[in-house]
């Protein structure tokens, strides 16, 4: 047991266990709409999109938290005026803020004598250095994306399945896209400190998506995700604390693991179900074979 609780003994992997543990929360309530909608690929350029407004933040000593979130009011502002435009794609606009957040990014990193954005910690992040006020700032923006995903659900559920729908129930998807795009860059901005842009998408897509074959309702895929997540941040912690591994980078290696082993398991119970059923519905045809020769008349046997 000292293998296994020894590690959390140590007051910054609880405080880092306590951060993984809330960014799995909010990310399993934004990243149940990203992998219902198929919006992987926006999660993806979100987050590269911080890096202006971190870069920025960096070179003029502000708060970094408070630079990405603009970067990514700007990229959810871009997205949405993009998406209205008829004669071109969602997806050749968001390719288009993509490289040029990102490439306006590295411009700003590259114009710093002393290169005072660290890039390391940016991609991959650093869940030990959670301080108290990340974890207070990680339980206010878990709140306001509960706030949101409650108020907003049954508009997000219309547009997730059938926009014309929704805009038929008056539910104003337009609105209700703008308001998911917040919480996605909510969910990125909160997250992207404790295990980096590049691994946020391990906590954002994963877990929902491993839980989506065993859920029958969204709040059970958000509910089942927030709990893989969690155990994803536990195993992942712990795994780096005995290995001697990164520990972001494990915790969201574990999480597209278990998204593997959960479709591998659903996939054995989906031929295990297809095996029983042949074999149930084979019984039955015998049965029925034997019924009707038994109801069948028998022709009398002539006598010679």
């Amino acid at each position: 047991m000292e293998w296994l609780t020894g590690p959390f003994e140590v007051t910054f992997v609880q405080r880092a266990l306590w951060g993984g543990m809330l960014v799995s929360a909010i990310c399993a309530l934004a990243g149940t709409w990203v992998v219902l909608r198929g919006m992987a690929f926006l999660g993806d350029a979100m987050s590269h999109g911080l890096l202006p407004g971190v870069a920025l933040a960096a070179l003029f000593g502000g708060n970094l938290l408070v630079g990405a979130l603009l970067s990514a009011a700007v990229m959810t502002v871009g997205v949405t005026a993009l998406s209205r435009t008829p004669r071109l794609s969602q997806d050749t606009g968001i390719g288009l803020l993509f490289v040029g957040m990102l490439s306006l990014g590295v411009i700003i990193v590259s114009r710093s004598q002393s290169f005072a954005v660290d890039l390391t910690g940016f991609l991959f992040g650093d869940v030990l250095a959670v301080r108290e006020q990340d974890l207070l700032l990680l339980g206010g923006a878990l709140l306001l994306a509960l706030a949101v995903s409650v108020l907003g659900h049954r508009a997000f559920l219309a547009l997730a399945f059938d926009s014309r729908k929704a805009q038929t129930l008056g539910l104003r998807p337009r609105l209700a896209h703008a308001v998911l795009l917040g919480l996605l860059a909510l969910a990125i901005v909160a997250s992207f400190h404790i295990v980096g842009t590049l691994l946020v998408l391990g906590l954002l897509i994963a877990p929902p998506a491993a839980a989506l074959p065993w859920a029958r309702s969204v709040r059970g895929v958000m509910a089942l995700a927030a709990l893989l997540g969690i155990t994803a941040t536990f195993g992942g912690l712990l795994l780096s604390w005995h290995l001697s591994t990164a520990a972001g980078a494990t915790i969201s290696a574990l999480a597209v693991s278990l998204f593997f082993l959960s479709h591998l398991a659903s996939g054995l119970r989906h031929r295990s179900r297809a095996r029983s059923l042949g074999a149930h519905a084979t019984a039955t045809d015998s049965a029925a074979v034997r019924a009707t020769s038994a109801l069948t008349p028998r022709r009398p046997t002539e006598r010679t």
